[in-house]
């Protein structure tokens, strides 16, 4: 064989080599990646309960792509602070652990900081962590470690009312 073949040939096994290694990584990353909070689409929910502690629980309906408060006379909420708590449902997790490895007391889950429902699926939020600016979200029987900008907050009114 010729110097330039073998090179060649080399060459073109380092780079099958490199992609392979590159597909593994992948694969691996993917499988690992503990996803999101509900595997729900945030455009599609229509209905958000949200109840933050000390205070009544404030229900919310999506009518012609619009929000509107439901408790006693509806009036137009915030779109965009409503949506944001829609997008909940998609917020990046960092960890997840079984619920029974927490101590709910010691995490703020007794009782929850806020219980968020996305269209009856309930994220109940504790305490911040120690460990950098997240919080402990119990969702059914584990608990899930989000960025804290995803702690829900109460969404203000417009003052528009439906007639």
């Amino acid at each position: 064989m010729k110097r330039a073949t073998r090179q060649r040939l080399f060459l073109l096994l380092v780079v099958a080599a490199l992609l392979a290694l590159a597909a593994w990584q992948l694969r691996r990353d993917a499988q690992t990646d503990p996803g999101t909070l509900l595997a729900l689409d945030p455009a599609g929910i229509s209905h958000i309960t949200l109840s933050l502690r000390d205070s009544s629980p404030m229900h919310y309906e999506k009518r012609d792509g619009h929000w509107w408060r439901i408790d006693g006379t509806p009036a137009r909420a915030i779109d965009g602070r409503l949506n944001e708590l829609a997008g909940t449902a998609a917020a990046h997790v960092l960890s997840w652990r079984p619920a029974s490895d927490f101590d709910p007391a010691k995490i703020g889950l007794a009782p929850p900081q806020a219980v968020l429902e996305l269209d009856g699926h309930a994220l109940e939020f504790g305490e911040s962590s120690v460990t950098g600016p997240q919080h402990y979200v119990r969702v059914g029987q584990r608990v899930a470690l989000v960025s804290t900008r995803y702690m829900p907050r109460s969404p203000a009114l417009q003052t528009t009312e439906l007639h």
